[in-house]
């Protein structure tokens, strides 16, 4: 059987995967394809088993091909809204999970833990993906798309999965999509570590494989789209990593360290993704910062749907 996807961002190509191993005939149309520089498809992790089956594919994937841009990595995680991990679903499943004692927490922060995980560099991995499918027959068209009749009619295939991100807001007259604005930087470090902190702020450091640098972040802005780099974002950036890494970047320079500003619109959705299948058509869309954390489990689902 002979499938369709609209988008090439993390859902649609690990939707590929997952059909084309289960014997399906899959072509993958879209505006922007893996290698463009473009901050209008996937930003340059029932939700917790669809997380779950997603760390579990990732972790398998660090072990067998570095080449993939997925790297295992030390992971500290702090908050400020909760004293406690009850609410932590995920710390039966990663390795080496332990809680902090109080006296090695930043300020203001209340609950402190650290576990082994993974991080994903998206300019190696979407490119690699895409190799990898090409290899299992997957064609790619590059095209804009008007609406699900114009990828059917374009693609002549039956089932459509419509993993379209931003898009969707008018392939799938979805009035709940919104666009997200994120800001970061790519900056000169040597560090392994991935370090995040929730609750009153988001702020996090994310090693970045094969860069020679790690992402300090970040912004959430519900329905901002402008596209410009914030000078007071960044100085707030680096004044908030510090806060929680311990003034590891105390001499980073604003104006000679940052490798690379990025903007990023992600593709959120008020009330939650949706992921179901309406009548011929699939739908995977609105994951917001989450479309790495919910990819492959998604692509499972999408399966299923199909």
């Amino acid at each position: 059987m002979e499938v369709g996807i609209i988008g090439c961002g993390v859902i649609g190509l690990t939707s590929a995967l997952a059909l084309v191993q289960a014997g399906y005939s899959v072509t993958i149309v879209a505006r922007e394809l893996p290698g463009d520089d473009s901050l209008r498809w996937a930003s340059p992790c029932a939700g917790h088993d669809l997380q779950a089956e997603t760390f579990k594919y990732y972790w398998a994937l660090a072990h067998r091909d570095p080449t993939s841009g997925v790297q295992v990595t030390d992971v500290t995680e702090y908050y400020d809204d909760r004293s406690d991990d009850a609410t932590i679903w995920y710390k039966t499943l990663v390795p080496k999970y332990r809680r902090l004692p109080s006296e090695n927490l930043p300020a203001n922060a209340k609950l402190g833990f650290q576990y082994k995980s993974m991080t994903v560099n998206p300019a190696v991995f979407l490119p690699w993906i895409k190799i990898l499918l090409e290899r299992e027959g997957v064609k790619f068209i590059r095209a804009e798309i008007e609406s699900i009749n114009h990828t059917r009619s374009l693609l002549k295939t039956e089932i459509i999965v419509n993993a379209s991100g931003l898009g969707a807001r008018v392939l799938a007259n979805d009035e709940k999509v919104v666009a997200v604005r994120g800001q970061t930087m790519l900056v000169e470090s040597d560090s392994h570590e991935m370090v995040m902190f929730q609750g009153s702020h988001y702020t996090y450091q994310i090693p970045r494989m094969y860069s020679g640098g790690v992402i300090i972040g970040g912004v959430s802005q519900e329905g901002v789209t402008d596209e410009s780099v914030d000078l007071a974002t960044r100085a707030d950036i680096l004044r908030r990593t510090n806060l929680i890494t311990h003034d590891r970047f105390r001499s980073l320079d604003l104006n000679k360290h940052v490798m690379k500003d990025l903007v990023g619109l992600r593709p959120s959705r008020k009330g939650g993704y949706r992921l179901e299948r309406e009548g011929s058509v699939v739908h995977a869309y609105g994951f917001n910062t989450l479309g790495y954390t919910y990819s492959y489990g998604v692509a499972l689902k999408v399966d299923d749907l199909s």
